[in-house]
């Protein structure tokens, strides 16, 4: 092992209120705390830090919006030339055979499946747009300085964030181009990193937050097509083939312009058997006859991979901890019944942003947990989360079962059922040995309509440092050969969407290969491995995929 030089001391950027993730959640709740500032005429400094080179660089979504939280946070966000101008028209549920499409009857979909009121957007472009109205209000953004620890006082609580160094070589030896990281002190810090967030990851450990249910996983892939003939605000969701009973999920299909759609598949990341492979199903998804007519003579001109939460009220765990609050998908507060998230982020940012300044300005009280908490109980985000409860807990009784369930709990009880199902057991315990599984027929990509893992990160824009440490970290290196191979048939090579994960068999002996350059920041690895063997960690700010309009 090199010796490590001695490293300089951090430079320090204070703030009275650091968010971390500029994301639906951070940039809503970056906003209210200076229009708040604002109309009580304290000076309130508030930085926002962003992993990705650019404001929506890691931003992925489907994505279909409730605008109730933004009519709350910038009722004029219209006039203001919000990015949100394609109204749903026309929506269809479908369930499909490997063949054919049956629709569900309209007017027998529950609340939550129904969109009308709701926009299709592209989220990386809401993003753009939020953080200008956040800087016009005077917030600090901060792209491309990853945030890779917690800064705590001698009591253990929180007092900031210190981001992660540059310049560092893949032996861990700093070289000519190193950068130290700075330390970002504040009296709050905000942790709205998304889904399976590090920091909010490392916060749940150490002040044992998770109170409720294991949380939940789905994997979302998404590609956006050069397509002729959409129906500007037409929004197709399907469920069935090719999943099946093999896993919960569905995909999706939304039109955005006459010459622009959105495709996309969520693969729930409680699957059994270890054979599956959600980019490959995704793939084949496409070759059904209804999405191989509406992407004929198409182009496919970007891809991209994110894990979701998926758990819902009874998987939320305490959100807030000394020193700082845990908001949006780094919480958990996507809305599985409706899929979607973004409204509930929003809102999740602005309460906690409502806590965090009636704390700062000495109106509330001395930790914000019971303001946060209760605000978000007694909200609207807490009555349509609870109202949600049961939908994804009941999906593991099967397609069919599942379904009716939905039908009895959302459209005849309306959420009101005097039961709450629960969940026992993180998502990596479900993989059973692969001689107890089916294995799944291989499509072969054809370049036009289906496609390989390569030319897909190519699409999502990956770019990482090649000479940094690697950010992917196992806990025992010798596992995976050891314990997944026979066992599991080495699921790692297929949980990951961007080929990060490979067996390599070239040699006198098998070997275990991690692709880093490669990886999306989807984080399904972390969350399916089977033994909890990887931990994903932030590489050099600025690094990873490219989702600009995704």
């Amino acid at each position: 092992m090199p010796d490590v030089p001695d490293l300089p001391a951090r430079d320090q950027m204070p703030f009275d209120v650091v968010i971390v993730g500029a994301g639906p959640a951070g940039l809503a709740a970056a906003i209210r705390l200076r229009q708040l500032a604002i109309r009580d005429g304290r000076d309130l400094s508030v930085a926002v830090l962003e992993k990705g080179a650019a404001v929506g660089a890691h931003i992925l979504s489907g994505a279909i919006l409730d605008p109730r939280a933004l009519d709350e946070l910038l009722p004029d966000w219209a006039e203001r030339g919000a990015p949100v101008t394609v109204p749903v028209v026309d929506e269809r549920l479908l369930f499909l055979s490997a063949r054919r499409a049956f629709a569900w009857p309209h007017l027998l979909l529950p609340p939550e499946l129904k969109h009308r009121g709701c926009h299709v957007v592209r989220l990386g472009e809401l993003c753009v747009w939020l953080a200008a109205q956040a800087e016009a209000l005077g917030v600090d953004i901060l792209p491309g300085f990853a945030a890779t620890e917690l800064l705590t006082d001698r009591n253990g609580a929180v007092t900031g964030i210190a981001t992660g160094d540059f310049g560092v070589g893949r032996d861990g030896v700093p070289h000519a181009a190193f950068q130290r990281g700075a330390e970002l002190p504040a009296r709050l810090t905000i942790l709205a990193e998304g889904a399976r967030g590090s920091l909010a990851g490392q916060a749940i450990r150490r002040f044992g937050l998770a109170t409720g249910d294991p949380q939940t996983w789905g994997l979302g892939l998404k590609e956006l097509w050069r397509v002729s003939g959409a129906v500007p605000g037409r929004v197709t969701h399907t469920a069935g083939w090719p999943l099946g009973n093999a896993a919960y999920g569905g995909g999706f299909f939304y039109e955005l312009g006459p010459n622009l759609a959105a495709v996309g598949m969520v693969v729930a990341l409680d699957y059994a058997n270890p054979h599956l492979d959600p980019f490959a199903e995704f793939q084949r998804f496409k070759t059904h006859p209804q999405l191989r007519a509406r992407l004929a003579g198409g182009e496919r001109l970007a891809f991209g991979a994110r894990a979701l939460t998926e758990g819902g009220w009874q998987s939320l765990p305490r959100l807030a901890f000394p020193g700082g609050v845990l908001v949006g998908d780094a919480a958990g507060f996507l809305n599985a019944a409706r899929s979607k998230g973004i409204h509930t982020a929003m809102k999740s940012g602005m309460l906690a942003a409502d806590a965090a300044f009636a704390r700062l300005a000495g109106k509330g009280s001395s930790a914000p947990i019971d303001d946060y908490a209760n605000a978000v109980a007694g909200s609207w985000l807490g009555s349509e989360l609870r109202r949600a409860r049961n939908f994804r807990p009941a999906q593991r009784f099967g397609l069919l079962a599942g379904t009716l369930y939905a039908g009895l709990d959302l459209f005849l009880l309306r959420g009101r059922a005097p039961w709450t199902l629960r969940r026992t057991a993180p998502d990596r315990a479900r993989l059973v040995d692969s001689g107890r599984a089916a294995r799944r027929v291989t499509l072969a990509p054809d370049g036009v309509l289906t496609f390989d893992r390569a030319s897909s990160v190519h699409a999502a824009g990956v770019a990482h440092a090649e000479d940094q440490p690697v950010h992917l970290k196992l806990a025992n290196a010798a596992l995976p050969l050891a314990e997944h191979l026979p066992r599991y048939d080495l699921p790692e090579q297929r949980i990951c969407p961007a080929g990060v994960y490979e067996l390599d068999t070239s040699g006198d002996a098998p070997a275990f290969r991690i692709n880093a350059a490669n990886c999306l920041h989807c984080k399904a690895c972390e969350i399916k491995d089977p033994s909890a063997n990887i931990r994903w960690t932030p590489p050099e700010g600025g690094g990873g995929p490219n989702y600009s309009g995704m």
